[in-house]
């Protein structure tokens, strides 16, 4: 029988696709529960036209975020921090910070897209990495300056 799925199923198919399943699989379990429905004639459009929506918000996502970092990648936010002996930081600055520090700006940008490895504990200029797209990323640099 085939269903086009609704949602990604393991070792079946992702969602959007269709595929062939036993007729068992399908009537008891992926149908009843919604992870698919029958791939008739009036689906397989639907799921055509649906596949072209996706396509074109994901491009116009890809546009917005290609835009966002030409303009990141001439932002630089300063930390004053109190340092101590070698340049190590009292505490630390992690993606959080940054995140406000950007908001400060006036760049809203979600502390978890912010791909920080590790908390920055020492004085310096670091480029962080910033995931504004799967296929999108931009980076800003962080100095991070030793209080006077």
């Amino acid at each position: 029988m085939e269903v086009i799925l609704r949602e990604t199923i393991t070792n079946v198919g992702r969602a959007g696709e269709i595929v062939k399943v036993k007729s068992g699989y399908a009537r008891n379990y992926l149908l009843p529960k919604g992870l698919a429905y029958p791939a008739t004639t009036a689906n397989k459009r639907r799921v055509e036209a649906e596949a072209v929506r996706r396509a074109q918000r994901s491009a116009a996502e890809i546009g917005d975020a290609e835009l966002l970092a030409e303009k990141l990648a001439a932002v630089s936010v300063e930390f004053t921090v109190k340092a101590g002996e070698g340049d190590k930081l009292f505490g630390s600055i992690t993606s959080a910070d940054i995140a406000g520090k950007l908001a400060e700006q006036g760049y809203t940008i979600d502390k978890r897209v912010i791909e920080l490895d590790e908390p920055i504990k020492m004085i310096g200029i670091y480029k962080v990495p910033i995931r504004l797209h799967s296929e999108v990323k931009a980076e800003v640099r962080v100095w991070v300056v030793k209080e006077e």
